[in-house]
């Protein structure tokens, strides 16, 4: 992600496991607005399968995903924009 970008919701899930890290994901989703965007951050290599089926399952859209060491990153816009 580069420096210009602004993202204005990040959940910092790293060091939590299935299934916290897409539970923590539910939540925040839920309070955010149509469109709005969501950088998450994780280590647990199951967001790799969850993330995507969350986003999938509930008609979100998954930006952006990006694999650096043991850091997954995430990017997910709401539905409904």
């Amino acid at each position: 992600m580069s420096d210009h970008e602004q993202v204005p919701n990040q959940l910092d899930a790293r060091g939590l496991v299935c299934p916290e890290p897409v539970m923590l994901l539910h939540s925040r989703v839920r309070t955010m607005a149509p469109g709005e965007e969501l950088e998450m951050l994780a280590t647990d290599p199951s967001t790799e399968r969850d993330v995507p089926k969350f986003c999938q399952f509930l008609g979100h859209t998954l930006v952006r995903h990006e694999q650096d060491g043991d850091l997954f990153r995430y990017l997910i816009r709401k539905k409904g924009a």
